[in-house]
């Protein structure tokens, strides 16, 4: 299973009608609640449709694919 935490901002397969495609993960759990950074829009994505649809993480200033994220040791 993938790591994510709250505020880590996220890029899904498809974009948002408002034409962003950058997500900030605001609840995790069974479902995850993501808001949109172009319009400010709230969706709720079961974490199975989230795992499918998420590509890219935002680790400090630059996307990785979510292939090669690592968790952050503390």
């Amino acid at each position: 299973m993938l790591v994510y935490d709250l505020g880590d901002i996220v890029t899904l397969k498809k974009g948002h009608p408002c034409g962003e495609n950058q997500w900030k993960i605001i609840r995790k759990g069974a479902d995850m609640k993501l808001e949109c950074l172009g319009c400010n829009r709230q969706i709720w994505l079961s974490r199975i449709d989230f795992e499918k649809r998420v590509r890219k993480i935002k680790e400090d200033d630059k996307f990785i694919s979510i292939v090669h994220h690592k968790k952050k040791e503390e």
